[in-house]
């Protein structure tokens, strides 16, 4: 009997562009990892601004347990009942009291095993909002009542901060892979205490663009200093991840890799 679970992790999709192609490429995914959870992140992909059940469907039908947001969830309206409704969507946990939706779940691979998802948003640079250290401190105890492996999504931007809850969490949970700066980052790695590490796993979406934005808006963003609509990129389209094995028994990781799959060329 193997104790090994494998856990594929797909970072922040951008646009339907971003969707399709992770659609198409999910069966060799599948195929090369063979894991037996998959949690994607899912709040840039209506326009590069959040996410509906029209979209949470297609990820479920694609193979997802469990999709998770972020900050850009809230510009989206009709996230928001779905928030409230649907417990295996995740927005990050440490949002003041009165919002809709919960932070973590605990779900279950095909042979009944537990495994626990929890999202939580960095602050700096960000929002002013509730502390994600003390947040993880008051939840991550509840859900290892239920469960030993525990994947964190930690939604932040300063890689200082992301390494931080790396470190302030190594040992008490099985991962904590970075999402958010749309940038996969080379530092994945097993932590002394047995967690998964990676600052950000990376964009899956257009790489001729900047972040998942059409160039010549962005840089006339950076030149004007003004408001100009976000509008999503089309070509170079690559799918970014992290795979993670954990040893059931004890909820250590024994393995993190993250990849990136180049483009995937549409039909017309």
């Amino acid at each position: 009997m193997s104790y090994q679970y494998g856990i594929l992790f797909i970072g922040d999709i951008v646009g339907r562009v971003g969707l399709d192609t992770l659609v198409n490429v999910m069966p060799s995914l599948k195929e090369r990892f063979k894991p037996q959870f998959i949690i994607t992140n899912g709040e840039n992909i209506v326009n590069g601004k959040g996410m509906t059940e029209i979209e949470a469907d297609i990820l479920f039908k694609a193979g997802a347990n469990v999709i998770t947001t972020g900050n850009h969830i809230w510009e989206q309206w009709k996230a928001r009942p779905m928030l409230s409704e649907r417990k295996n969507i995740l927005r990050p946990h440490n949002y003041p009291k009165g919002n809709p939706g919960t932070g973590y779940c605990i779900a279950e691979c095909g042979d009944g095993k537990k495994i626990g998802v929890l999202q939580l948003q960095g602050r700096t640079y960000m929002s002013a909002i509730d502390c994600p250290f003390r947040t993880a401190e008051q939840v991550i105890p509840k859900m290892k009542i239920e469960t030993n492996i525990i994947i964190v999504d930690f939604h932040a931007d300063a890689t200082a901060e992301k390494i931080s809850m790396g470190w302030f969490l190594d040992g008490q949970v099985s991962a904590v892979l970075g999402t958010h700066t749309h940038v996969q980052t080379g530092d994945a790695r097993l932590m002394p205490k047995g967690t998964a590490y990676i600052s950000d796993v990376g964009m899956t979406g257009p790489y001729d663009s900047v972040i998942g934005m059409r160039t010549d808006i962005a840089i006339k963003r950076m030149l004007l200093q003004t408001a100009h609509k976000y509008e999503v990129a089309e070509n170079d389209v690559r799918v970014c991840g992290a795979f993670v094995k954990i040893d059931s028994r004890t909820g250590k990781a024994t393995h993190i890799e993250s990849f990136t799959l180049p483009e995937w060329k549409r039909s017309e």
